[in-house]
């Protein structure tokens, strides 16, 4: 027979499960924002270190990569350097998420 409850009581249980996902992803991410990615570019002429928060903590130059008669190639480096960094920031977090999440495939700001 049906008690008025249906699926009620599955809905409290799965709205707890979400809000724990939810406080676990929060920690993960305020983790995360501390760690550091180093890159280097062009043989170790660039050197950038991220964060979590894709905030640039240092950027080495080599002074043997500085050729005033070449300015475009350092830009290209430094460039490079810094994509390359946020990417891995990227996929640092969409890995450790991931880990909580079980592997589902959450759209972006969903938690």
């Amino acid at each position: 027979m049906f008690n008025g409850m249906g699926n009620m009581g599955n809905m409290g249980g799965m709205m707890k499960k979400v809000q724990k996902l939810q406080a676990e992803m929060g920690k993960m991410q305020e983790e995360l924002k501390t760690r550091t990615i180093d890159v280097s570019a062009g043989g170790g002429a660039i050197k950038v270190v991220m964060n979590g928060e894709k905030q640039i903590q240092s950027l080495i130059i080599d002074p043997a990569a500085v050729d005033p008669e070449d300015v475009e190639m350092l830009q290209d480096l430094i460039s490079a350097a810094i994509n390359e960094a946020v990417k891995k920031v990227d996929d640092l977090m969409a890995s450790e998420m991931g880990k909580l999440t079980g592997g589902l495939n959450l759209p972006p700001g969903m938690f």
